[in-house]
């Protein structure tokens, strides 16, 4: 098992790895809007594309760590507080994987640490 850590990023604040490397995969923590690189926190109210492109950055930031590409995802996990950004969360995941469609969940929930949208987590094939 490796411990996976962006280079240059500040150690999670909480007890846990930002990714973990076990049995030839990749498994993500909870991903947030929040800036992997500074741990900048972006503001709550931003629109949940604006909080869905900081997670992806910060997804694809982990997955260079490891020298991967988003079409190694085999499986994602999308937490959006309330259901009414399904489509809107859709339609920029989409957008995202392009022709690559790992299998995904998205899960409706009543709140969010932080008060934020949306928080994703991620296994990728190495």
């Amino acid at each position: 098992m490796q411990k996976i850590q962006v280079k240059d990023s500040p150690k999670p604040v909480g007890h846990y790895s930002q990714a973990i490397v076990s049995g030839g995969l990749l498994f993500t923590s909870g991903i947030l809007p929040i800036k992997i690189k500074t741990s900048e926190k972006l503001p709550i109210d931003l629109s949940i594309e604006e909080q869905l492109k900081v997670v992806f950055d910060n997804l694809t930031q982990i997955l260079q760590e490891v020298g991967l590409k988003p079409d190694k995802i085999v499986k994602a996990t999308v937490y959006i507080a309330g259901g009414e950004n399904w489509g809107i969360v859709n339609e920029l995941f989409a957008k995202f994987f392009g022709e690559h469609r790992p299998a995904r969940s998205i899960i409706p929930v009543p709140e969010l640490h932080f008060g934020y949208k949306v928080e994703l987590e991620a296994i990728a094939e190495l």
